[in-house]
Order: structure tokens, then sequence, then C-alpha cells
């Protein structure tokens, strides 16, 4: 094929993640002519052994494993990989409620109370990503180009990409789905609103003594000693201990970034050792002796929101359209259900309208804003609630997961919202 052939499409998604594949492989069983614009993995073998376990992992709710379904990727995923979540335990930063051994947590979501079979299931991101690579192989309606884009240009009726061995795409609607740093994004000049959270996500895996009894436990552990004096530096510290199959625990720390520089330079055994000391030792209390079984990693954590979602001919996706504190653990959610809406668009669509005409594409973007902006509040909010310094508003913030706790028609409410 010549460096000036153009391939032509319905649709073009830039982005080799979770959220790009599970978006070609929808529009594509919709009908749709789909390039996929992505560097296929390299190297990326099954992951089979005992303590060969991917440190970057995501808790998929049920409107997540709803969409897997209904793409046929689901039931390709081996069971063994998947950890059902059937309760949550939050602790506050009260120190009471951490030191008790007896305390199960100021707020407690179950799964039977709210008389659904599990709050969501965890699952490596790579193994998501190989079955996701397997579906889209045998899926004809879609042309994957192992490659990156480097030009992009519009017209009044579509989009031209050209990629890196100089072959050229054309497409009525361009998605994008690579990223926080989106090309995308930044070829459209689509600005964002951001804010830095001066944290750094710390992420690896832990084989533990004691079984975690199917439940994901989070600590609110307010801001480090040596930070508290300065409170436009303080920023709240929040450990998530999730579940995975058998004896074992993936942690996902937020702690502020020099805090964070120290701990991914710990060794292996010196971080388990300090993760089991956390909560005035609660975390050792309940997982027992901790072994580290991966390599601890970091990345930045930030509010990111696109100034867009959509232009005439392009519509963002994912971490290309926003990125939210992991709190909550629903940023690929989000993503996700990002995906579902822009299906239902698109298989909606009007017979005279094209797949990238802006009307169309700004169904998609209201839809989504409800959604967003509640996600967005709630995981920012509390965030800045558990940084405010100071022993009164530490009282107010743990007086207030407790009423929570006590309020069953509101948790109900949001495990609701939480499973999508």
């Amino acid at each position: 094929m010549s460096s000036k052939s153009t391939s032509r499409f319905q649709i073009a998604v830039v982005g080799g993640g979770i959220v790009g594949k599970a978006c070609a492989l929808l529009l594509a069983q919709q009908g749709m002519q789909v390039a996929l614009i992505a560097p296929r993995p390299v190297g990326d073998t099954a992951r089979t052994g005992e303590d060969d376990w991917d440190s970057r992992i995501y808790a998929f709710s049920a409107s997540s494993q709803a969409l897997l379904e209904r793409l046929r990727v689901w039931e390709a995923l081996d069971p063994d990989r998947i950890q059902p979540v059937r309760d949550m335990r939050v602790f506050g930063d009260e120190s009471a409620a951490q030191t008790n051994p007896t305390a199960h947590g100021d707020l407690h979501f179950s799964a039977y109370a709210a008389a659904v079979p599990q709050l969501a299931w965890i699952i490596e991101s790579s193994h998501v990503e190989r079955v996701l690579d397997t579906a889209l192989r045998f899926q004809h309606q879609v042309q994957w180009f192992d490659d990156t884009a480097e030009t992009l240009e519009r017209d009044m009726d579509g989009v031209t990409l050209t990629l890196g061995n100089g072959q050229r795409v054309r497409a009525n609607c361009l998605v994008g789905a690579d990223g926080a740093r989106s090309w995308v994004r930044q070829q459209c000049h689509i600005g964002t609103t951001q804010r830095r959270y001066r944290q750094l996500g710390v992420v690896a895996n832990f084989r533990c003594e004691l079984p975690h009894q199917d439940t994901a436990w989070q600590w609110f552990l307010g801001a480090p000693e040596k930070l508290m004096a300065d409170e436009e530096a303080a920023n709240g510290e929040i450990l998530a201990m999730l579940p995975l199959p058998g004896q074992r625990v993936s942690m996902v720390w937020s702690a502020d970034e020099a805090h964070a520089r120290d701990l991914l330079a710990l060794t292996p055994e010196a971080l388990a050792a300090t993760v089991g000391e956390l909560a005035n030792g609660a975390v050792g209390r309940h997982f027992g002796t901790l072994r580290c079984i991966t390599p601890a990693q970091g990345f930045p954590l930030v509010l990111q929101r696109a100034e867009q979602f959509v232009q005439p001919h392009v519509a963002l996706v994912g971490d290309a359209a926003h990125v939210v504190h992991p709190l909550a653990g629903q940023g690929m959610n989000l993503g996700l259900r990002d995906v579902v809406e822009l299906g239902r668009v698109m298989a909606d669509k009007e017979a005279f309208r094209h797949e990238g005409d802006l009307r169309l594409l700004r169904r998609y973007e209201r839809a989504r804003a409800t959604d967003l902006l509640s996600l967005t509040a709630a995981t920012d909010g509390l965030h800045r609630l558990f940084s405010l310094p100071g022993t009164p508003a530490r009282m107010v913030r743990n007086l207030g997961m407790r009423a929570v706790g006590g309020q069953g028609l509101l948790k109900r409410f949001l495990i609701s919202r939480a499973l999508g």
C-alpha cells in the first residue's frame, strides 16, 4: 500500500486502552466501519503465575460489566482473575475509629443489604485488554492500524489523519480515547480546567496472611505530620485496599508527592511493613502480615475536565474528556459510560445525519454532563473535606460519615449510583 493511500471509515478511534478498544468494538458491533489507531501491545503475555499480577487494577461497576457482556468480552475473562467485592468499609480520620480493633468502619456498604450480588468486580487492566484485543481480531468491521497519528486535518465533511508510516485515514467522526494528555484534544485546541492534587497514586499488590472476605477497605489518613503546619500544603492522604482473587490485595495510596517518592524508594519488604502499620495498625489487624508481590508504581493525581467534549466531527471519551480522583474507583467506569452513551447516540442517529454532525455529538455531550458533574463533586468534595486541618474540621467530617452510615436509604442510593 503506498504512503499516499487513504482508507475511509465512518469512525476513527485514537487510543488503545480499555476505553478506546471498547469504543471501537461497540461501534463496530452496531454496524459501523471503524478504524482503531493505536500501537499494538508488545510482549504482553498472559499472567498465570502465583504472584504474577498486574498492579494496574480497576473496580468495574455493574454498568461496566453489562457493557463488557454486551461486547461478548465478559464471558471470555478468566474467572480465576476476577474478584467480586461484596462489602466496602470506609474509615474516617478520627483516631478512635482507627484504633478500636472491633470497629467495622464509619461507613459500611453491603451488597447483601442492597439486594445485589456484588458491589463491583476487581480485574487487572492487562487481562481485560488482552481479551478485548482478541475480540477485535475477530471483528471484521474494525481495521486496527498499528501506528500513531501524526497530523489531523478537518474539513466540512470529516477528518483526515496521517499516520507515522504516511498512510492516511479518513473518517466522518474522530473519537479521542487517548488519555489524560490526549493528542486528539490538543490537535483540536480544546482546553482543560485542571486542579493538581499534589499527590501521587502509589499502587502495589500484596499477598496477605488473613482472608480479605471479599471486602474493599478505605482509610482517610489525614495529612502527613510534616505538612500539618502548612495549611496550603496539607493534603489528606487516602489508602484503599482492594481484594484480589485468593489471599491477595491491591493497594492504592493517594500520598503527598514527596511522601510518595519516599514510598516508591522503599524495598518491597519495607513497603509491606509500612502499609501494615497504617491507621494505627488497623491494616495489619485486618490482613495480617503482608508480602509485596508487584513493584510499586506511582502516577500523578489531578482533577481535569475538557472545556468541550465535542466539536464538529470530533468526540472525546474517557480520560481525554475527564479525570477524577481515584478515591471512589470510578474513573474507568465513567469512561465506559461515555462509550455506552456515544454508542446509543450513534445507534439513534437519524438517517440523514452523518456521524460527525455537531448536533448529533452534542446529544452525547449533554447526556454525560450530569453523571460527570455529580461524581466530580463527590470525589473532589470528599478530598477537600478530608484535607481541612484542625480538630473541629475532623470532628465535623467524621460525625457526618457516621450520620450517613446510619441512613439505610441514603446508603442504598449511593450504592445505586456507584453501580452505574
